[in-house]
Parts: C-alpha cells; sequence; structure tokens
C-alpha cells in the first residue's frame, strides 16, 4: 500500500474516533509534511486522498477542514451516490456577466514596457498619491493620508492586529467568526475571545463583561453582513458598541469586505479615534488580482504601515496600478451594481427552495446561514451533502469556542453558476426534508 495511503487511512481513523472533530482545521500542507518527515508533494496526495473521500474540504486561501466522519452505514440520505455534478457552496466569489470584457481595457496600458517596467516595483504600504486618492474616493475616506494598502483584505486584519496586540494577547470577536481569523490569530499568537452576539449583531455589554474578565487588546467585528449569518448592526448598535469600545479604550478592526452589498455608514463613524477599517477589491472585482485597504486613525498610520512591511503585506504595485484604473473609469462601481443584482437574484432562489427552513439571512448577501433541523448535524449533513456532489461549509468551521459549535451550515451563494445553484438548494432542501421526516 503507497505510504500516501496509509497515511490518509491514519486521519480517517482520528475523524471516525473523533479526535479530529468537524470543522477543526488540518495543519497546512508543509506543517504536515515536516511533522511527519514526508515529502511537501506526498502531503498533497494525502490531503487529495481525504478530499477524494469526502472526509475534509480545502478552500483557497482558508486550508482544509475536516467535513465529517464516514457516512453512518444503513443511512440512505447519507450513503447514496451523487446524482449531479460536484457545486461548491463553500468557495464565494461573485463574477458578474462580461466581468473580463471589462476589466481588461485598463489593463492594456500597463502591459507597454516602458510601463510595466515601473508597474513591476514594489509598492509602499502608503500607495501613491493617485492610488490614495482613488481609495478614498471608493471609500468614502474624508483623508486619503490615513489609507494603507496591503496584497488583500486577509493581509489587512492581519497587519491591522499585528500592529495592536502582542503575542499572547486577546482579541474579541464575534462567537462565529471569519474562519480566516482563527489562522491568523493562530499565527500570530493572540487568544481569539467569544463575544455573545443577538440579533442586532455584537453586544456592547458582552464585550465590556470579556475585557473585564482580562483585559482585551482589540476587537474584530463584521458590523455590515457578518460572515456567516448576515446580520447588520443597526446604527444605534453601532453607536452603542463603539461608546463601550471608547470607553474601555478599545482598539478596533473592522471588516466591511462585504459592505459593498449593502451600503451604510461604518462602525469608524463612531469611533474614528480607535477603527481600523478593513476593506478590498477581491469581491468587487476578483479574487486573482486584488488590493486590501485599510483605514487607520492618523495616530497608527506609521505603526500600521511598519507591520506591514514586516509582515510581507505589501500590495503588488502592479494590482495597485489596475485598481487605480478601475476605480477611475468606473468599472468598479458597474461591477458593484451587477454584483448587487446578482446577490439579490440568489437570495430569490433561497427563499424559495428553503422557506421552510431556519435560513438567516439578508436579502443583499452572499451568504446564508442554515440552521438545520433535527436530527441533522453539522457533520451529517455536510457529508449527505457531499454525498450528491455538493460542498457546504460546516457550522463548526466559524465557531471560536470550540465546545460550543452550532449544528448550521453556510452556503454560499457568489460561485456556482445560477442554474446550479437553483438545483443545489433544491437538493439539499430535499436531503434536509428527509432528514426530518427519517424518510
Amino acid at each position: 500500500m503507497d505510504a500516501y495511503v496509509r497515511l490518509a487511512d491514519r486521519i480517517a481513523d482520528d475523524i471516525a474516533a473523533g479526535r479530529l472533530r468537524p470543522g477543526q482545521r488540518l495543519p497546512p500542507q508543509r506543517v504536515f509534511a515536516r511533522r511527519r518527515g514526508i515529502a511537501p508533494s506526498t502531503a498533497g496526495r494525502v490531503y487529495g486522498e481525504l478530499v477524494r473521500r469526502g472526509l475534509v474540504v480545502g478552500e483557497v486561501g482558508r486550508g482544509t477542514f475536516v467535513r465529517a466522519a464516514p457516512p453512518a452505514p444503513g443511512g440512505r440520505a447519507l450513503t447514496e451516490p451523487a446524482t449531479t455534478a460536484p457545486v461548491n457552496l463553500e468557495l464565494n466569489y461573485p463574477s458578474a456577466p462580461g466581468q473580463s470584457e471589462l476589466l481588461a481595457p485598463a489593463l492594456t496600458p500597463l502591459l507597454r514596457p516602458d510601463v510595466l517596467t515601473e508597474a513591476l516595483r514594489p509598492a509602499a504600504a502608503t500607495g501613491n498619491a493617485a492610488a490614495r486618492e482613488a481609495a478614498a474616493a471608493l471609500l468614502g475616506c474624508p483623508d486619503p493620508a490615513r489609507l494603507l494598502f496591503t496584497g488583500n483584505a486577509r493581509q489587512a486584519i492581519a497587519a491591522a492586529l499585528a500592529s495592536l496586540v502582542r503575542p499572547g494577547g486577546r482579541v474579541g470577536v464575534e462567537a462565529l467568526t471569519y474562519p480566516l481569523v482563527k489562522e491568523i490569530a493562530a499565527r500570530l499568537g493572540l487568544t481569539l475571545v467569544p463575544l455573545a452576539t443577538d440579533d442586532d449583531g455584537l453586544r456592547p455589554d458582552a464585550l465590556a463583561a470579556a475585557h473585564r474578565s482580562a483585559p482585551l487588546s482589540a476587537l474584530y467585528v463584521q458590523p455590515t453582513l457578518h460572515n456567516p449569518t448576515s446580520v447588520t448592526m443597526s446604527d444605534q448598535r453601532k453607536h452603542q458598541l463603539a461608546r463601550t469600545a471608547t470607553d474601555l479604550e478599545i482598539p478596533i478592526v473592522e471588516d466591511r469586505i462585504w459592505s459593498f452589498l449593502r451600503p451604510g455608514a461604518p462602525l469608524a463613524v463612531h469611533a474614528p479615534c480607535l477603527t481600523h477599517v478593513v476593506d478590498g477589491l477581491s469581491k468587487r472585482v476578483a479574487p486573482g488580482l486584488t488590493v486590501g485597504f485599510l483605514v487607520v486613525p492618523p495616530h497608527r498610520v506609521d505603526a500600521v504601515a511598519g507591520a506591514i512591511r514586516s509582515g510581507g503585506w505589501s500590495a503588488g504595485r502592479f494590482a495597485l496600478e489596475a485598481a487605480v484604473r478601475w476605480i477611475g473609469d468606473g468599472t468598479v462601481e458597474r461591477l458593484v451594481a451587477a454584483k448587487r443584482a446578482d446577490a439579490e437574484r440568489r437570495q430569490h432562489l433561497v427563499r424559495r427552495h428553503l422557506r421552510d427552513f431556519a435560513v438567516r439571512t439578508d436579502p443583499h448577501a452572499y451568504y446564508t446561514w442554515w440552521e438545520l433541523p433535527p436530527p441533522w448535524r453539522a457533520d451529517t449533513f455536510t457529508a449527505a451533502a457531499a454525498a450528491h456532489g455538493i460542498a457546504v461549509t460546516p457550522g463548526p468551521a466559524f465557531a471560536v469556542d470550540p465546545g460550543r459549535t452550532p449544528d448550521a451550515v453556510r452556503l454560499g451563494l457568489a460561485s456556482a453558476a445560477e442554474a446550479e445553484l437553483e438545483r443545489a438548494l433544491r437538493t439539499l432542501a430535499d436531503v434536509a426534508a428527509r432528514g426530518r421526516t427519517g424518510r
């Protein structure tokens, strides 16, 4: 038997025995290879074998997560073979019709040898005057001097946290949070503290209570279209949260990566001297050529710029030059309008096919949080979906407290073609209903 198969069998045994739980992240392949004393290529084959068996799922930028234990024998909903082509509702990158045709004209001037030479030089964290003016116009930032640039929004989050929190420090986050923040915290040596939320988002009293228990060095929060629940805070809640953070002198990292779908005032309006606003172009434009934005308090510019440089998180100059052109010629604005309309159409499909279930979402969001009906668990439903060729993200992937994992899944609506999405939603509704009724 090949070595990679034996290693895959061992991990499969750990999943079956519960030593690896649904939603738990496996180490990066290079780390796995080093720990096992194997070649990176062999580690890649191990992970590929686990994906093939439906035990784990990998997503670019997030990592590889345990999907579920092996299907239980005799359970029809879990064991019947897939009848459709694979549909990935984990990846969540929106694309507008004719997007490439819209983006191409701005790139053409950059390909001239004289321009390309300059565009391939390293970019500073502060960008240049044209980049700051363009990004300020896009984000509604009144002071371009407060703008910094990274390779993507994930790097902007990492840079903000690295500049604010020393290793071992505590960062408050919503009890369900963006999975990559957990990975960033682990790499920076930070402790995430889950904070209670309600239907209006993160509760200010939970922030205060956690800080009284042991001081928090920062707060990471998604006030607009929270991922995965789609909750958007009211202006009143933003004001209350900002006031609490100000009273306690807790710096804020505000993630607004999806806010272009649902315009509204940022949390930063209520606490401009504390808030570091993260945004980017990956969702507005495309993930393959993107830029991350950071709007920071004036007195924090040098510190955050230093973190960007030391972390190697600077934006590529070519991408920055492309972004300036896409913003300036109206391409980003047209793509945003198209993606808002697209998200609303896809939410209409959710309402049509999942209307009989407990779904938390927003008419403007590109994702849906599905609280599963009994007796479904997140792991068994994820496995059942995989058996039908549909990949979903299990709720535990978002949980900060491993002891409090929700029986829910997140459905990413953006990446699948609209017709594929509708077929997948119809299939998932049927699977959930059969499990609920025992058929």
